[in-house]
């Protein structure tokens, strides 16, 4: 079997040659790999480690982009600024440093906001770079999320209080969100005629140690959007692949009854996360993709840790309906030798 045809096994449970491992690595960690395998091209790492990537797809923005005078803060398509910020002398990151939707009080003032337009993406482009992957690669993208896009535009601290402050607002704007995302995705799924295999589908709905919003905030404000969009995706024979770090427990059955068939990236450090426990509950609902915890063991662990780490996922999780992978992205810092044992650990793994 190829990296396509393993992990496609698992997603249709059935049974590959050996079980797939997949890795997330930051852009820092990519170009050391890169030095380190003497390859100009990212795929060339996982075409020579023999990792089964499941590729990342996006769709270029073809609009207008305001513009900032500061030219070290980048402003996206929703009018979100971000700053970049030295995490260490090895990572740089980029934090939100304008919310556009924050100063914002009325719904009417929503209305000629200069939200997202479908029409402003390049489906042709994306759609070809999606049927040249998918022939080596499963594929998924883009990336889409309803709160999460909410906070950047409005803050995380306005956008809980307007679960229970603002609900007409919040509702208003998820509404324009839902739509642009959804219709942007729909004409991807559209164009791509079945080159897209999963959509991502992002929204934290934990922290460290407990639910970052109620079951009925969730029911209220997340749920029929998110249930919308699945029944759209899966209307294109795609799967949904939907990510929420933290402590996510007591909101897994209604992702389910949405439609999420991938559930990532199993932070099992929290609450209500226990590798056991998901597998014995929802095993048979959910392929599960991640685990390796990221916080500790992969970036500050010994190769030993991480592969015993590793292991541990896999006979929890798996073997089958499993997806081996770190729990997000592998970090900067991360060292090399970690990420490989990683990688060796679930390519020598036998039940």
């Amino acid at each position: 079997m190829n990296a396509r045809e393993r992990v496609l096994a698992v997603l249709n449970r059935e049974t590959p040659d050996r079980i797939p491992v997949d890795i997330w690595l930051v852009s820092e960690l990519v170009e050391k790999f890169k030095t380190k395998l003497g390859v100009a091209d990212e795929l060339d790492i996982y075409r020579k480690l023999d990792v089964d990537k499941i590729v990342w797809l996006g769709i270029p923005y073809k609009g207008v982009v305001l513009k900032d005078p500061n030219e070290h803060a980048a402003v996206n398509h929703w009018g979100v600024k971000f700053q970049k910020v030295e995490a260490n002398a090895n990572a740089e990151y980029g934090e939100v440093s304008f919310h556009p939707l924050l100063e914002l009080d009325d719904v009417s003032q929503l209305e000629s906001y200069p939200w997202p337009h479908p029409d402003d993406f390049d489906y042709e482009t994306a759609a070809a770079e999606a049927k040249k992957l998918s022939k080596e690669f499963v594929t998924l993208g883009p990336w889409i999320s309803l709160f999460e896009v909410y906070c950047s535009m409005r803050s995380l601290e306005e956008a809980l209080m307007d679960t229970v402050a603002e609900p007409e607002f919040l509702h208003a704007a998820l509404d324009k969100i839902a739509w642009s995302q959804g219709e942007m995705v729909r004409r991807f799924l559209e164009a791509a005629d079945g080159a897209v295999d999963m959509v991502f589908m992002s929204d934290d709905v934990g922290t460290q140690q407990s639910l970052l919003m109620s079951p009925a905030a969730f029911d209220e404000f997340i749920f029929p959007r998110l249930k919308q969009w699945c029944e759209m995706v899966h209307s294109y024979g795609a799967k949904v692949f939907f990510h929420t770090d933290g402590a996510a427990g007591p909101l897994i059955p209604r992702l389910i009854e949405a439609g999420v068939d991938v559930l990532n990236p199993i932070q099992h450090v929290c609450p209500g996360m226990d590798c056991k426990e998901l597998k014995a509950k929802y095993g048979d609902q959910l392929i599960f993709h991640g685990g390796v915890e990221n916080q500790k063991t992969l970036p500050f662990g010994t190769p030993e840790d991480v592969a015993a780490e590793t292991k541990a996922c896999l006979d929890e999780l798996g073997p089958d309906g499993y997806l081996p992978c770190s729990c997000h992205f592998a970090q900067a810092d991360t060292p090399l030798e970690n990420i490989m044992a990683l990688i060796e650990t679930v390519q020598q793994y036998r039940t």
